[in-house]
């Protein structure tokens, strides 16, 4: 019987009792971060790295759990369940021993050993295996019948069953994995007559290296050229040592019945005990590969989530292109598309003062504050122009990454809100949005086609899905929602709320107008007590009568609040944002069974800057006016430039000539860069140096050595 808060505790280096907690609230159907934001007394302030790690390994020992009961069923319902194999069992933790106990009574299909104990040749194996026969012919001759005509085939059936005892063997099996683990070599081979057509995995066409020192984005590669069919991928360790270090376990004599046993091991090793360990190790190797390109991707998406916002201001977003011209809207400061057109700038029509006219008029009409530019096609161009436009003075100008704008311009979630328009105008629509919020415009896309990580289409799906779902869930939590202006797609992501719930939110406001306070969300249709628990205290009302109802202080602790003020004489409102009134409260007067430090501390920090949003503020970026195009860079220029995605062997950075160039991990710095998360995020301005360029295959090759790290 698996303790799970004991192994928990053991596994990830916790307390016994704030993975006790944790668990419980996990059952009671608490998230990841109300528990970590709003339980810290329960959990010991576990933050949400660590809750997560904890219902992880809940959920990974449940599926071990429900293995281990069915590997008892099945060998109880062969009647060979013992109390010392139950006992075995049922301590075991670790899935690769758990499966090797239970191999001996798989149900097997027909295999050659099968087929020679239906032959009556198993005794015989038995008496080859104690390896004690001086005439081992004369006892194998007792052993012929119709099925086995001769003394040969009598023991190459015994040595089949021999193989098959050798390759379930637990000591063998672990053998066998020691060999892997410490020597195996990746090895990979053009298919035959694939050269042309798999050019791209040319680096792989005939490539070794030890498994252990291959990285995760070489292993990504091979699998993918494995999966298209041009590459022949195997996991081998040093054959002959492997029988060895075998034939020193099982054979125990200098007879001719033992060279009956080394052919055996011999045939063991190569038919069943290498082939079984590779798969294992390519599974392995395939899951810690899917682990850390999984990682690498959820930094990405957390820091693009977490992109500094311009916040409620009237924007005019423009999604640019040559022949098709460049599509224009008007968004009011909550996003409301006001109004939309389009220019002709740019090559062919080249009407640049029909489009002069058209954006300065927009600009006056509509009050506009700030410019959004999308960055791909003719996004140069277009900005280049729009500066030359006669704005009013404080008229900001962004290029805005508009990677997965095409995705949502042509989803349902665009279709439905904007069915009169194409998909032109939806995809500005966007791009506005995005510099608005990234936040909130983000949600609505399907986090692995935002296209900031590698080889996402190439990991386990269902692992991806789950990383980047938390990672949604954590920064939209951090960051807070306003409940009467939030889209569903985003409250959806709100701690214990959920696609129903959140429809149900929208109905409510569109039915019945804003909601005036937290509380008033319990008349939403199916928002029960657990429901509210969990929601409440990450959305916020703006302009509410409490201003408690505009902060990340949860309504179970607005007593505490309401007491501080008594104590201190004000109301609530007079006591918000007044960081000296604040500083004088005395938390130890409020500690109570329930409400301990470390939540008094978070109190008192919203109160000092109420509903804060944790977002860095935005700053408006310039490429080089003299580079527009890959032709005109050259050689030791230096460029300002934007990191557009993070991988494990380095850096790309837009600089502004549509083809984004790449920092090698070994450029990044004038230090040793493990991580290249250690040097540079997500839509960081920096400055780099241009090594080589080649236009042909369209690669960039930058430096950041010798720049001043972190800067632009």
């Amino acid at each position: 019987m698996i303790i799970f808060e004991e192994v928990i505790a053991k596994r990830l280096n916790l307390g016994l009792v704030q993975v006790k907690n944790t668990l419980e609230l996990i059952d009671e159907g608490a998230t990841v971060p109300f528990i970590s934001r709003y339980r810290k007394e329960r959990t010991g302030s576990m933050d949400e790295v660590q809750v997560a790690g904890v219902r992880d390994a809940y959920e990974q020992l449940k599926e071990l759990q429900k293995r281990q009961e069915y590997i008892l069923k099945t060998i109880e319902e062969q009647g060979k369940l013992t109390e010392a194999l139950r006992k075995q069992i049922t301590e075991t933790l670790d899935q690769k021993v758990l499966e090797d106990i239970y191999l001996p009574y798989k149900p097997k299909r027909k295999t050659r050993a099968t087929m020679a104990r239906e032959k009556g040749l198993e005794p015989l194996a038995q008496i080859v295996m104690k390896q004690q026969e001086l005439i081992l012919e004369k006892r194998a001759a007792e052993f012929l019948n119709d099925e086995v005509p001769g003394v040969e085939e009598a023991l190459a059936g015994a040595r089949d069953i021999i193989a098959e005892w050798v390759s379930e063997h637990q000591r063998a099996r672990n053998i066998v994995r020691h060999h892997f683990s410490r020597e195996a070599v990746i090895y990979a081979k053009v298919v035959k007559g694939k050269e042309e057509e798999g050019s791209k995995f040319r680096d792989y066409f005939d490539y070794h290296e030890p498994l252990k020192k291959c990285p995760s984005h070489r292993i990504l590669a091979m699998r993918r050229g494995e999966k298209e069919g041009f590459l022949k991928v195997s996991i081998e360790p040093d054959e002959q040592g492997v029988i060895d270090d075998l034939n020193a376990l099982f054979v125990t004599g200098s007879y001719d019945v033992s060279r009956q046993v080394e052919m055996a091991v011999q045939d063991a090793c190569k038919r069943l005990l290498n082939p079984s360990i590779e798969n294992e190790f390519k599974a392995e190797s395939r899951e810690k590969a899917d682990t850390e390109a999984i990682r690498v991707f959820a930094e990405n998406l957390r820091q693009l989530l977490l992109a500094s916002p311009l916040g409620e201001k009237r924007v005019l977003a423009l999604d640019p292109g040559y022949r098709t011209g460049c599509k224009l809207v008007c968004l009011d400061a909550q996003g409301n598309l006001l109004h939309n057109a389009t220019i002709y700038p740019h090559p062919p029509q080249s009407d640049r003062a029909g489009a002069t006219r058209k954006v300065s008029a927009l600009v006056q009409q509509y009050k506009i504050e700030a410019i959004a530019i999308g960055n791909g096609t003719a996004s140069r161009e277009t900005e280049r122009f729009i500066k030359l436009v006669r704005l009013p003075e404080g008229v900001q100008v962004f290029i805005v990454n508009e990677a997965g704008a095409s995705i949502y311009s042509a989803s349902k979630v665009a279709r439905d809100e904007f069915p009169d328009y194409d998909v032109t105008v939806r995809g500005a629509v966007s791009i506005g949005r995005r510099l608005m919020d990234p936040l909130a415009e983000l949600v609505k896309i399907e986090p692995k086609s935002i296209g900031v990580g590698q080889y996402q289409h190439d990991v386990d799906q269902g692992n991806l899905k789950k990383s980047l779902d938390d990672v949604v869930e954590s920064c939209v939590n951090m960051v807070g929602v306003d409940v009467n202006t939030a889209s569903q797609h985003l409250l959806t992501y709100v701690s214990g709320l959920g696609p129903t719930l959140a429809q149900n939110i929208i109905d409510h406001r569109t039915a019945n107008g804003p909601f005036k306070s937290r509380n008033a969300l319990r008349t939403v249709p199916r928002m029960g007590d657990k429901a509210f628990e969990q929601c409440a205290g990450f959305l916020r009302i703006a302009h509410a009568a409490n201003p408690l109802d505009n902060s990340a202080v949860h309504p179970e602790s607005y007593f505490v609040v309401e007491r501080m003020a008594t104590d201190l004489g004000c109301d609530i409102r007079e006591m918000v944002a007044n960081e000296k009134l604040v500083s004088s409260i005395d938390l130890n007067k409020y500690v109570t069974n329930q409400v301990g430090i470390p939540t008094l501390k978070d109190i008192i920090g919203e109160l000092k800057k109420p509903g804060r949003d944790p977002r860095e503020d935005i700053e408006v970026f310039e490429f080089s006016s003299d580079v527009m195009r890959v032709a005109d860079l050259k050689p030791g220029m230096e460029l300002p430039g934007v990191v557009t995605n993070i991988t494990n062997f380095g850096a790309f950075v837009d600089v502004g000539v549509k083809q984004d160039g790449l920092v090698h991990i070994s450029q990044l710095a004038d230090r040793f860069v493990k991580d290249p998360n250690d040097v540079v995020k997500l839509n960081q301005k920096v400055k780099v140096r241009v090594l080589e360029v080649d236009e042909r295959r369209s690669r960039i090759s930058l430096s950041m050595k010798g720049m001043k790290e972190g800067n632009s």
